[in-house]
């Protein structure tokens, strides 16, 4: 079951990536008002929903404790990043608040994941 936890978790890791790396690519055009969702933020913020349930459920079946709480928060955080992230797919631009703020939200949801034991 650990081996399957981990092949998850390194998912995840690859999901997070694809969104943080394609808000990464944006910021300079983010500066000039012109930034957009790419089609790889929208599909790392999907890969890290279903692999963060997934994980949830097996660390649940192995009778791993599991911090509802946080996982709670985390999930809050995240359906407003993937609703940003899904509803601004096809727009040419989007304004630098609301697509700051996926940035600014993954980064919370990252830390929290880390330092909240």
């Amino acid at each position: 079951m650990d081996v399957l936890i981990n092949v998850f978790v390194g998912l995840h890791v690859i999901g997070i990536a694809a969104l943080l790396g394609g808000f990464f690519t944006q910021m300079k055009a983010m500066g000039k008002g012109e930034a957009r969702i790419a089609p790889g933020m929208l599909h790392g913020a999907l890969t890290m929903l279903v692999t963060g349930v997934a994980m949830i459920g097996l660390h649940q079946a192995d009778d791993s404790p599991v911090n509802n709480l946080k996982m709670g928060v985390k999930l809050a955080l995240f359906v407003v990043i993937l609703g940003i992230t899904y509803v601004k797919r096809d727009d040419e631009r989007v304004s630098t608040p609301l697509f700051g703020a996926v940035g600014l939200l993954t980064l919370v949801n990252i830390f929290i994941a880390v330092l909240w034991v």
